[in-house]
């Protein structure tokens, strides 16, 4: 990498994302350089700038739809006038973007200890003394909330942190204790919350990583400098965890409301998310069909980006507590008030006591109930929404829960409005419009592999995304691709060869090469397909760049 600049590749991730693609993993000074580029696109944003996602030998920029082109113009103007990985310079902005440094006391007691300690050529003693003798800095998080994949810096003598390179287990663990220590290639990290992982455990510790009682809830972000330091003795019969989220007051009884009679299958809170939590390890979540979310808000006065119910194929029984005006829009689901069909699309008025049911959807997924003056629940960073995949937000609703409604008073005229047609073809099949990349070159026969052959929609459906079934895609290249920013939309290639298409709570970062992206258009096209669905996927021209 040349000393005069920064000179990644700039990779389209859809129309509304652009990868920074800053070398190769086996480059020594390609952590240096994702630490110094995001540092220098956060204190000079691209326009239409929504988050900022760095990863292993990546910076990930969400975009306004449409933004790809001048953002990409942006970014070669500022990544050229930074110090290049290794060049004068480069150190020092690094560091400064590094800060303080957090100490972590760690009891070097994990059950993979002596394992992880013979893949590096050493015993138990010798693993903790390289642990601890220098400082870690996160690279970026990604995996759940307030977890930091951590590199260690470089040694006086340029001996690089790198080198660490720790398997991982080949069968992972279904639950890791929450302040479990591990190590898997180059990086080093704290689990912060109970869940499943596949890295070698090699200690514990006390310190909270996530609490949203705190302010930021993250103790770690990227930059973040840590001391791993050994305190000796061994963990406590139980670790601590945070916290759960609070969930609905089953004992309020707030003046209007929703009182849940039977939630159906699948139903959440969800409003538009709470894009821009990246560094923090948080996805955007939000509602999953966002077109249905906002027309609902509409029928009913609301801002579009007000708290409403998303009901997945049906099923939901609501009691009025109160006067309420509602709407159902999203999947043709049976609507009841009070055992009376009546229709989506429309203002419903509900007297106090009347239940409006909801039956089962007889195509698509999703629908969405908006009530006038919002669903009320404690917002969770900025936003009221579910994600499932995080366990952010309010819980899900159950039987008995009261689900508070906001003052309707400065809502706006209840308005007529329509809802967009689902695209289909002439033989059925649900079109996608796709842009290649960002590693389309993993898939033998690039993002025209993905084209080429029908594909349906696989048992596998929820809000993290879509399984397809078909032909499996042939990988060109093993293994996982560095972990790298992933958008709603990704189709990701694992080694099975049979696409997932991510939908509103994936993961902010993933190790699978995504071989194309749904257009931002399509993405609500996308979040009403149901197992057995047809779908085609039509490659579109990507944005310059």
């Amino acid at each position: 990498m040349p000393n005069g600049g920064l000179t990644p590749r700039l990779r389209p991730y859809g129309d509304a994302a652009l990868l920074v693609d800053l070398g190769d993993a086996a480059d020594e000074g390609v952590l240096r350089a994702v630490v110094v580029a995001a540092a220098a696109l956060r204190d000079d944003p691209p326009p239409g700038l929504v988050d900022l996602v760095p990863a292993a030998t990546t910076v990930l920029l969400r975009l306004r739809p449409g933004g790809v082109t001048a953002a990409a113009a942006h970014v070669r103007r500022v990544l050229g006038a930074a110090p290049a990985a290794g060049g004068p310079g480069a150190a020092e902005e690094a560091d400064e973007a590094a800060g303080a440094v957090v100490d972590v006391p760690v009891r070097y007691d994990g059950p993979d200890l002596e394992q992880a300690a013979r893949s590096l050529g050493t015993d138990a003693a010798g693993l903790v003394a390289r642990h601890t003798d220098r400082p870690w800095v996160v690279a970026f998080t990604g995996f759940a909330p307030g977890f930091g994949y951590c590199v260690q810096e470089p040694g006086p003598d340029g001996s690089d942190g790198r080198t660490w390179d720790v398997p991982r287990l080949a069968s992972p663990r279904t639950a890791v204790p929450p302040g479990s220590v591990g190590l898997a290639g180059p990086y080093s990290g704290v689990y912060p919350r109970a869940s499943p992982g596949g890295w070698q455990l090699v200690g514990t510790t006390d310190v909270v990583l996530w609490d949203l009682e705190r302010d930021p809830p993250a103790l770690l972000a990227p930059g973040t400098r840590v001391r791993f330091r050994d305190v000796g003795g061994s963990a406590p019969a139980e670790a601590r965890s945070p916290a759960a989220a609070a969930g609905p007051d089953r004992g309020a009884s707030p003046v209007r409301a929703l009182e849940v009679l039977a939630p159906g299958p699948g139903t959440t809170v969800q409003d538009l998310g709470r894009p821009g939590r990246a560094a923090l390890g948080v996805g955007p979540s939000g509602a999953a069909d966002r077109a249905a979310h906002r027309l609902a808000q509409r029928l009913v006065g609301n801002p579009e980006d007000a708290a409403g119910l998303e009901v997945v194929l049906g099923g939901l029984r609501v009691r009025a507590r109160g006067a309420l005006v509602v709407a159902v829009t999203g999947a043709p689901v049976p609507v009841r008030v009070d055992g009376v069909a009546r229709a989506t699309g429309e203002p419903l008025c509900l007297r106090d006591g009347a239940v409006l049911e909801l039956g089962t959807a007889p195509e698509g997924v999703r629908a969405v109930v908006a009530v006038r003056g919002g669903v009320l629940v404690p917002p969770v960073l900025g936003s009221r929404s579910t994600d499932v995949l995080a366990g952010l937000g309010p819980a899900v609703p159950a039987a008995g829960d009261v689900l508070p409604v906001g003052d309707p008073t400065g809502a706006r005229d209840v308005v007529c409005d329509l809802a967009p047609p689902l695209r289909v073809r002439r033989d059925g099949a649900v079109e996608l419009r796709v842009v290649a990349g960002p590693r389309d070159g993993h898939v033998e026969g690039g993002a025209a592999a993905l084209a080429d052959r029908p594909w349906t929609v696989g048992q596998d459906v929820d809000r993290v995304g879509v399984r397809l079934a078909g032909e499996p895609l042939r990988r060109a290249l093993d293994g996982e691709v560095p972990s790298e920013g992933v958008v709603r939309g990704a189709l990701q290639v694992p080694p099975s060869g049979l696409p997932t298409l991510l939908l509103a709570d994936h993961p902010v970062t993933g190790g699978y090469p995504v071989a194309a992206t749904v257009v931002d258009a399509d993405l609500d096209l996308a979040a009403r397909l149901r197992p057995g669905d047809a779908v085609v996927l039509r490659l579109v021209p990507p944005p310059p760049t």
